[in-house]
């Protein structure tokens, strides 16, 4: 065989191919994408939050508030990942 038949016969073999490809791509159905409604994102109530807006607005004096000195020493142990038993525990040392 030659070259330039042996290339006619890799040209009519890729041809077929892609008109076959093309023919099934056409004809297949194809199913909307469904879209589901994403979850709707609830604000959790966290009451250390709403002491920690409070103690902000005090501003200065919150230094010398001993609920605020709570506050912050809660915020500093969820933060760490530590219990508040453990940093109760460590004080006393």
């Amino acid at each position: 065989m030659e070259g330039k038949t042996l290339a006619r016969i890799g040209a009519i073999v890729f041809v077929a191919f892609a008109m076959t490809a093309t023919v099934i791509e056409l004809t297949r159905d194809v199913e909307p994408a469904r879209l589901t409604p994403a979850p709707a994102l609830a604000p959790s109530v966290d009451p250390l939050r709403a002491e920690q807006r409070r103690c902000q607005q005090l501003g200065e004096p919150a230094v010398r508030d001993a609920e605020c000195l709570a506050v912050w020493a809660e915020t500093r142990d969820r933060f760490l990942g530590r219990a508040p038993s453990d940093a109760a525990s460590r004080d006393e040392e």
